[in-house]
């Protein structure tokens, strides 16, 4: 049977061994100053990558309707639409292709970002935690 609510901290680490010493690496007690980051893109801005995913989508869809077209003579007894009309059911798959290059396209954008993010908060705590040479 549990004696105590499940949602209760253990006393039975003291809280002075929650210092900042006491993690491996270097790790402060103060934060280090945050750096000027890139202004955030807005939900209306068009990023890399979102133009082929729209065009994808709608080469998609017109594969899709020219396959239920070119699908539907077989159901309905009549005679089967010419070849042209099966080619153009591809363009499903070309649509599909060209949505995913377009989401690896935005994925490469974001992780480049976030690199040169990284890159920047790593160069400015070097920079902070360097200790200042003396003047000659």
């Amino acid at each position: 049977m549990v004696q105590a609510p499940v949602t209760r901290r253990c006393r039975s680490v003291p809280v002075s061994s929650c210092s900042a010493g006491n993690y491996p690496g270097g790790v402060t007690a103060t934060p280090a100053p945050r750096t000027a980051a890139p202004a955030p893109r807005t939900a209306d801005e068009p990023g890399p990558g979102d133009g082929l995913v729209r065009i994808g989508a709608l080469v998609f869809i017109v594969g899709a309707v020219a396959t239920l077209v070119t699908v539907a003579p077989l159901f309905f007894g009549t005679r089967p639409f010419p070849t042209v009309a099966y080619l153009v059911s591809m363009l499903m798959g070309v649509g599909f292709l060209v949505a995913a290059a377009g989401v690896l396209r935005s994925v490469a954008a974001q992780r480049r970002q976030a690199k040169s993010a990284a890159q920047a908060r790593s160069a400015a705590s070097d920079s902070a935690s360097a200790p200042a040479t003396p003047a000659a």
